[in-house]
């Protein structure tokens, strides 16, 4: 199977969208004042800041996609996204609670790793260019567990009160899970139409193709401002 070309503009494009998401991603504005000035426990307003930074959260999102995009059995879909929730899950909170602080930038680097590395396999990239096959459920895993220290890293940056921060850091986990069904639900709605029109054989590979560009530029992206933001 030939890769087709991506047109320069195209991937010029996308690039500069990315970009734009990557200033955007975290926590801002009301939210943020929200989280930072919270006293006491706050189960619903956390588990709306979970499912909402989940649903806009386009790294996290990109890497589901790439998880699903060739899995066709429901069971599948539920296992490697359970996976996946076990991994973000125990780092989201032991980092939070546990006071473990990764550098938002590396983190967020790997996170963008973790997108090119999904699109690499859907490529069969792997085992056409090394012969190996990596254990996917295993790679779920162990990605989602960076994806719950960058989950954690945009928390600890507003210093949550430590007045009732196990009830809302378990209620925003609550709400990342419910944000990722949601956002699943409607990915595989689209995805399971896709499959039934001609279009998704000749484009799978373009599509996985842009899906790496996309990890790409995030990896680019998030390294280019831990070099800034140490006086490279």
């Amino acid at each position: 199977m030939r890769l087709p070309s991506l047109r320069l503009q195209h991937v010029a494009l996308l690039a500069l969208a990315l970009t734009g998401l990557a200033q955007a991603h975290g926590m801002a504005g009301s939210d943020a004042a929200f989280v930072a000035a919270n006293k006491g426990a706050q189960i619903v307003p956390f588990i709306y800041l979970g499912a909402k930074h989940m649903v806009t959260g386009y790294d996290h999102l990109l890497f589901i996609f790439g998880v699903i995009f060739f899995l066709y059995r429901l069971s599948h879909v539920a296992l490697y996204v359970t996976m996946f929730s076990i991994g973000h899950s125990i780092t989201l909170l032991t980092g939070v609670l546990g006071g473990i602080h990764v550098n938002p930038f590396v983190i967020d680097a790997i996170i963008g790793l973790s997108v090119v590395y999904k699109a690499f396999d859907n490529l069969q990239g792997f085992r056409s260019l090394f012969g190996v096959e990596l254990n996917q459920k295993a790679m779920v895993l162990i990605f989602g567990l960076f994806h719950g220290f960058g989950l954690a890293t945009k928390l600890q940056d507003l210093n949550p009160s430590k007045d009732g921060l196990l009830a809302n850091m378990l209620s925003f986990n609550v709400g990342v899970e419910l944000g990722q069904l949601i956002a699943l639900s409607c990915m595989l709605g689209v995805i399971v139409l896709w499959r039934r029109s001609a279009s998704f054989a000749r484009h799978a590979v373009l599509a996985n193709a842009a899906i790496l560009t996309a990890g790409l530029v995030l990896v680019g992206y998030q390294l280019t401002g831990f070099l800034i933001s140490h006086g490279a």
